[in-house]
């Protein structure tokens, strides 16, 4: 597939487009060549796919360099940029903890990171790689050196994948292959030869190629009905940049048309609006909004710019010429090339009419018809296979198996972008001594920073090797490891996914096997999720609900907090018997009854039925309610002295009220529920500063922020290059030049803007 190409008298949609296609086509006859209908539309006729020496010959023809050109200083600027940031070259000594004992989820058990101070030099090598990208410098060393090196920390952390991860290697692999250099490089400067010279026309097709199928491949994994029904990313709907649309659609609304409707057209469609000229400036404009949008609703770092900065590939190939010959000429040094006409180039393939005419000389010499060689085949058998292989490769999780949980495959690479939301209610980890048969509990996620091994059968499997491996030098002869994780999918029951009572030590697991011990997701209670909305919508604020559904012959074993001072059971499906473990009781519940638990103390919740069980915890945290209570109470005495109807004298331990509102000052509280009470209030009037913030602030906290992460990445980097040339100095010393790196005023201020962005989104204020 390929989108009508300029320099092989394409299809002209406006007169700026006609003199690029004068510019790389043939000389012409007298009578204007008629085109097929084929022809204006895709820029190839069906006599282009006839015969495999015509296909080659398609996929070979010259093509203006600028576009390709342009697209690689963008994404190699992008990618000096993620290095520092999603990368984690600002924070590589937390990532990898070096000489500490932490389990890691390599995707081949082999590789292991390097010491530390030699995984710096890795990012050092990526990072220039990534800067040579940019500029054009040595291009092929720097595409092997950025690819290199980012596979190998791709491949070196499973948790860490997502797919913005994935395509980033796939595109630095298609340009250390493409000739991206023939324009606005470095290379040009150091070789005339290649400078501005025609690039084949397959350099595109598999560039726009790799960004259709990341919109159309997503797009068909919306048509997922969790998606089509709304409950992927239902609380997208709250967030402010959907506020415009709440003047005329509610919130449920919104919810399923705009935030699933919207993604899921947009993603069917994006593809094919870029494609074709007719609807180009109407794909531009929608995939624009959207890249902006998401850039303001996730963190995913570069991705949102890097697909902004592809959507100009489907544009003509010449479109920099035009747009940089707009500048003033005292900037024409610095800028790319706009006037002069792309040479020859070995790389491509020239049809016999470029050369068969010499009378007309307003045409730029062309070199005669060049042969067809074995690289021009190679490249075209190269494009067909890396397209097929990047269609088939979404679809391939009969052959990886064992990779296979409640959703397909490792997440990352088969672009089911935002189609699955989870959340974890409880993870209990269980060793048992070998020898002994003592039972202990371990804190979920010891002796490794990533949660995701949750919901992976091949990451829990790796993780409990490792505290089987770790766990003896803690006095746990030959431990068995067993998990307990209880995990809702797109707004459905809490439900096991994994099999409590199997050893994960022990366990099998195959890449090319089905998970034995992978407990089925309990799609059939999926109709439930409607009756979750009609009951969460009938209670008041303070009560909190957990849906709960378990397999027959299992239990839940919990702990109600003293916090939750009212917790009841209520029964929804199958049969239940409740165990009062304190009290020594059993009680017996079906649908329709309930039974309250007691706080501080534990239960065990058995399933008795032929038919999975579904129940429900409906509680209310009585220690928050109290509190708020208090909350309010103070805000009204706070209130009542700020107006001065207040006439009875305030107690000292509420003298604080009155000090909180002068600026600036420190404030002495003694009783912890004032104290607590200021606290938030003070935190209340710094979030709602930030909201307020100005542009020019808000780009001043942004550039101080990116400021210290680049600085610390710089600094952090000079310190383990120095340590590898002359050797590491005394500790002293290197306390000294951490310390300095780290910038601890900068970094509580970070912390501190953390903390209140963790209050805001759990509506602590």
């Amino acid at each position: 597939m390929e989108a009508r190409d300029a320099t092989a008298g394409a299809l002209v949609s406006s007169d700026g487009e006609e003199q690029t296609a004068k510019k790389d086509a043939a000389p012409k006859k007298d009578t204007p060549e008629t085109k097929s209908k084929m022809e204006k539309i895709f820029g190839f006729g069906k006599e282009d796919l006839t015969s495999w020496h015509s296909l080659v010959t398609l996929l070979n023809r010259p093509t203006d360099p600028a576009s390709l050109g342009i697209f690689r200083c963008l994404f190699g600027l992008l990618m000096v940029i993620d290095i520092t940031q999603e990368r984690g070259l600002s924070h590589l000594d937390y990532k990898y903890l070096d000489g500490a004992p932490v389990c890691r989820f390599p995707l081949f058990n082999v590789l292991q990171p390097l010491p530390l101070d030699w995984m710096y030099l890795v990012y050092v090598v990526m990072f220039l790689g990534a800067l040579g990208i940019m500029f054009g410098c040595f291009y092929r060393l720097s595409g092997l050196m950025f690819i290199s090196t980012y596979w190998y920390i791709f491949f070196l952390d499973k948790t860490a994948w997502n797919n913005h991860s994935y395509l980033y290697g796939l595109i630095g692999f298609q340009l250390t292959l493409l000739d991206g250099n023939r324009y606005w490089s470095i290379d040009g400067l150091r070789r005339p030869s290649i400078r501005n010279a025609h690039v084949p026309l397959w350099n595109y097709t598999l560039l726009r190629t790799q960004i259709f199928i990341v919109y159309f491949i997503a797009g068909i994994k919306k048509l997922d009905a969790d998606w089509v029904e709304g409950y992927s990313m239902s609380y997208l709907a709250h967030h402010w940049l959907f506020d415009p649309f709440k003047v005329i659609l509610p919130v449920e609304l919104i919810n399923l048309l705009v935030v699933h409707g919207g993604g899921l057209v947009l993603d069917l469609t994006a593809g094919y609006l870029l494609f074709f000229d007719a609807t180009r400036p109407y794909g531009i404009f929608f995939v624009s909004y959207f890249h902006c949008m998401n850039s303001q609703l996730f963190s995913i770092g570069m991705f949102s710019y890097t697909m902004l900065a592809t959507s100009p590939i489907f544009c003509y190939q010449d479109w920099p010429r035009r747009f940089f010959a707009r500048f003033p000429a005292f900037l024409r040094a610095v800028l790319p090339l706009t006037s002069p006409d792309p040479q020859p180039s070995t790389s491509c393939v020239y049809n016999e009419i470029q050369s068969s005419s010499t009378e007309h000389q307003e045409t730029p010499t062309v070199p005669k018809a060049s042969k067809m060689r074995l690289k021009h085949k190679l490249g075209a058998i190269f494009t067909i296979l890396y397209i097929a292989e990047q269609f088939f490769l979404p679809y391939s999780h009969f052959i990886t198996q064992g990779y296979n949980n409640w959703t397909n495959g490792l997440y990352g690479y088969s672009w089911d972008m935002m189609v699955h939301s989870r959340s974890h209610q409880h993870v209990k980890v269980t060793y048992k001594d070998g020898k002994t048969g003592e039972i202990g509990y371990l804190n979920p996620g010891v002796f490794t920073q990533s949660r995701r091994w949750k919901d992976h059968g091949d990451m829990l499997k790796q993780y409990g090797t490792c505290l089987n491996q770790f766990l003896p030098r803690y006095n746990i002869s030959d431990p068995e490891i067993y998990f307990d994780i209880w995990v809702s999918i797109n707004e459905r029951f809490q439900q096991r996914i994994f099999d409590p009572r199997v050893d994960v030590v022990k366990a099998d697991w195959s890449p090319f096997r089905p998970n034995t011990w992978l407990m089925p997701l309990l799609v059939d209670l999926s109709p439930w999720r409607t009756k979750f909305q009609e009951i969460e919508g009938s209670l008041d604020n303070q009560t909190e609900i957990v849906f709960i559904a378990d397999f027959p012959g299992l239990h839940l074993e919990n702990f109600v907090s003293e916090d939750l001072g009212n917790t009841s059971i209520n029964v929804l499906q199958g049969k239940v018997n409740v165990e009062i473990v304190e009290e020594k009781k059993n009680y017996t519940l079906t649908p329709g009854q309930q039974i309250k638990v007691p706080a501080g103390a534990y239960h065990k919740v058995y399933t008795v039925s032929e038919d999975p069980s579904c129940y429900m915890y409906i509680y209310v945290n009585t220690t928050e309610a109290a509190l708020q209570v208090n909350f309010t109470k103070l805000y009204e005495l706070q209130e009542r002295v700020r107006n001065g109807t207040e006439t009875e004298p305030l107690p000292p331990e509420l003298q604080p009220l009155i000090a909180a509102d002068d600026e600036g000052s420190e404030v002495n509280a003694t009783d912890p529920i004032v104290q607590l009470f200021l606290k938030r209030q003070r935190r209340m009037k710094e979030v709602k500063k930030r909201r307020e913030a100005g542009a020019l602030e808000r780009l001043e906290r942004f550039a101080v922020k990116k400021y210290y992460t680049i600085r610390r990445s710089f600094l952090m980097t000079a310190i383990a290059m120095r340590n590898l040339a002359v050797g590491l100095p005394s500790l002293e010393q290197l306390t000294r030049e951490v310390a300095f790196a780290n910038m601890k005023e900068a970094q509580a201020e970070a912390n501190q803007d953390e903390r209140l962005k963790d209050e805001v989104g759990h509506g602590e204020l």
